[in-house]
């Protein structure tokens, strides 16, 4: 017997058009394994996802861009086709910060945390974020956000080049314009510059320090915060390769219990009141061994599944079981198991491994995915490569800031080696599938 009530179904909502998202396949296998009938709201056009065993029925999104009455329309047409509640899961932010919302419309056709007013949009403007770890007192790289071309360019020279420059609203930035939700600016005149695309990207652009990735720096954190704030079904996670590499999503991680981190989190999700699922990224300070927030996801992250302890509980099952009332089972953490997205780290995949190994897009009881994933990822690249061979690559461009700093903290100033920087160039917002 499942440990879920399967009498009720899951609805994955995902608005963004990254075909290559891994982490909406892993929602889509932990639901369906457990026998939960799995509904997806995204788009489907060269997706393996599709091509899951455990997908019940594909749904057209809202278009990019898509208002939330849109959203709010697209969402009431699936829960007339499933008639009956469903518990509805955002895969991507601008998902997450359209459910936040719209709950009280959405209810009570699909089912959802109680979460306080605005705050997945709250925590998912980098921006604000800023202002959160500031009240929180939790490390986060010194952030300035200026007001006009001149205060973009003095706020890279105060940081000290090379900086971090992000739009503070990522799901706002229109798809081909060039332009990245993150990248490392090496000139003031590079921010000068992208502060003038503000309007371009519908949202403030920020300056932050810029903190040198290197081996133990990158860590992530997964779970899920029940009815009681209690965080369950999740842990913390170094990235051991990342996509591009240093900078990019997580190609390989590893379940390594970290108690600074977890702290970190709990204190984090506490102070806010957070419910729900949440995927947060940190970066340890190589100077201060601080480990700093970079990014808050208020939904599930790619690499989710990576956290499935002995008892098969995951953030996605967590969910459920606390949205339908059921009790969640208290399983042993594995630590040692490792996560591996293979069109990002073949080799890796390959490799044995201890602890146990899980693979994005293969797995023996739902072989369909993996097999569309290489020959879709294929025409993928081979469309990359012709178009940069068409013409020359764009322009890295770069963002803004006023001052949000820590009490106490520093920025680092010293010289920091080339061989330390990586520009986010390689790899569009989409694929990036946001858990870095």
């Amino acid at each position: 017997m499942s440990l879920l009530d399967i009498r009720v179904p899951a609805v994955l909502l995902r608005i963004d058009r990254n075909p290559f998202h891994h982490g909406t396949l892993g929602a889509v296998r932990s639901l369906g394994r457990a026998g939960v009938e799995v509904h997806v709201v995204a788009d489907s056009a060269g997706s393996p996802v599709r091509s899951s065993r455990f997908v019940c029925q594909m749904h057209p999104p809202p278009a990019p861009g898509a208002s939330p009455g849109d959203i709010a329309g697209t969402l009431r047409r699936v829960a007339a086709r499933i008639a009956r509640p469903a518990v509805l899961i955002p895969m991507d932010d601008a998902s997450a910060v359209a459910v936040g919302r719209l709950g009280d419309e959405l209810a009570p056709s699909f089912l959802l945390p109680q979460q306080p007013g605005a705050l997945s949009e709250r925590v998912a403007d980098k921006a604000e974020l800023a202002a959160v770890c500031a009240g929180a007192d939790i490390p986060h790289p010194v952030t300035l956000i200026p007001e006009s071309p001149a205060q973009a360019a003095s706020a890279a020279w105060q940081l000290g080049l090379p900086v971090v420059a992000k739009w503070s609203r990522p799901w706002l930035v229109p798809a081909g314009t060039g332009l990245r939700s993150t990248v490392v600016v090496h000139s003031a005149q590079e921010a000068r510059e992208l502060f003038l695309r503000a309007d371009e990207a519908g949202s403030r652009l920020l300056l932050q320090a810029f903190l040198p990735s290197g081996p133990d720096r990158d860590w992530f954190f997964h779970g899920y915060a029940d009815r009681s704030g209690a965080v369950r079904g999740g842990g913390s996670g170094r990235k051991q390769r990342a996509w591009p590499r240093g900078a990019g999503l997580t190609a390989v991680g590893r379940w390594t219990p970290n108690p600074q981190v977890r702290a970190l989190a709990e204190r984090l999700t506490a102070s806010l009141g957070y419910r729900g699922i949440f995927d947060l990224d940190f970066r340890r300070c190589g100077s201060t061994g601080r480990y700093h927030l970079l990014d808050f996801n208020p939904r599930p992250g790619a690499q989710f599944r990576l956290f499935a302890d002995s008892a098969g509980l995951d953030v996605v099952r967590a969910l459920h079981l606390d949205l339908t009332h059921r009790p969640l089972p208290d399983g042993a953490p594995r630590p040692g198991r490792t996560f591996v997205v293979e069109n990002y780290a073949p080799l890796s995949a390959l490799r044995p491994v201890l602890g146990g190994r899980e693979l994005a897009w293969h797995a023996p009881d739902d072989p369909g995915p993996g097999r569309a994933m290489w020959g879709l990822w294929g025409l993928h690249v081979l469309r990359k490569v012709r178009e940069r061979l068409g013409g020359p690559p764009p322009a890295v461009r770069t963002a803004e800031v006023r001052v949000v700093r820590q009490a106490g903290e520093s920025h680092p100033n010293g010289p920091v080696e080339p061989a330390e920087l990586t520009k986010l160039t390689e790899l569009s917002d989409d694929e990036k599938a946001s858990s870095c």
